[in-house]
């Protein structure tokens, strides 16, 4: 049965509170979200790396009626709620990121992330006051939806070149005044940064897993106070490295022995129908 926008959006927001952490897979595409649903995830979001890739493309490169497309795509494959990677709103004007957010909600989104990451590698971040005033645009507009839409402010500190927990923290808590309902930092190094940030914060914390070396086991995130686990591209990256290593079997070898640890047809169908 479906369920209303309304109803997804209620059932997103409690997920946040508790009282450990859920997991949020990030699907590429409709089949893959209808696997992921049937194996109980209780939520998706999108991964721009991920959705990238579905187009031939590196992350970065996709447009916002592409994205938006992409997303609606996932909304309605599966009866879940869905959040979405918005990367900066698709714009460095607040009023740019605030209208990524009203579009996001008429796709059927119930969440979306905004993040301070500017695309310009002479000026990879946002100074704090604009990155503040963008996730405050976004956050009225979400306040303004007829649903609970959960807004994600982001900091990119430890992805572009500025590795500051003071400062990530300090972005962060602007974020948290100014409107997100959660909060998130890719890449942090280790517990220690994960349990800094989780403490200076009153809203809930997504961790971001995929990174080799700094993904960390649900327990020790829960321990450490995330709210939130997502995974990012990784699991498109580990569907493509299984892709890799078939078509090099096949190519340099020409033997077909991934057939044997390979879904079937009618286990797929399955997930499918």
């Amino acid at each position: 049965m479906a369920t209303s926008q309304s109803e997804k959006a209620t059932r997103f927001r409690a997920l946040h509170q508790g009282p450990g952490a859920f997991l949020i897979p990030n699907p590429w595409d409709g089949g893959s979200a209808r696997i992921l649903a049937g194996l109980g995830f209780q939520a998706l979001a999108t991964s721009s790396g991920a959705e990238a890739g579905v187009l031939g493309r590196r992350d970065g490169r996709v447009t916002r009626d592409e994205a938006l497309a992409h997303a609606r795509a996932i909304v309605a494959a599966v009866d879940l709620p869905v959040s979405a990677d918005l990367e900066k709103g698709f714009g460095d004007e607040p009023a740019v990121a605030a209208e990524t957010i009203r579009l996001a909600a008429g796709v059927g989104l119930v969440g979306g992330s905004i993040e301070d990451a500017t695309g310009d590698k002479d000026r990879p971040l946002y100074d704090i006051g604009l990155a503040t005033e963008r996730v405050a645009a976004a956050a009225e507009v979400a306040r303004s939806l007829p649903f609970p839409f959960t807004l994600t402010a982001r900091t990119e500190n430890f992805l572009r070149g500025n590795p500051s927990i003071d400062d990530t923290i300090k972005r962060l808590q602007a974020f948290e005044k100014a409107g997100a309902d959660v909060l998130m930092a890719p890449g942090l190094p280790d517990l220690a940064s994960v349990r800094a940030v989780c403490a200076a914060v009153k809203k809930p914390v997504n961790f971001m897993a995929g990174i080799k070396g700094k993904s960390f086991t649900v327990a020790e995130l829960q321990a450490a106070g995330v709210r939130r686990i997502s995974v990012a591209s990784s699991f498109y990256r580990a569907a493509m490295t299984a892709l890799l290593d078939a078509a090099r079997e096949v190519k340099d070898k020409g033997t077909f022995a991934y057939l044997d640890h390979s879904i079937t047809t009618p286990d797929l169908n399955g997930f499918l129908s």
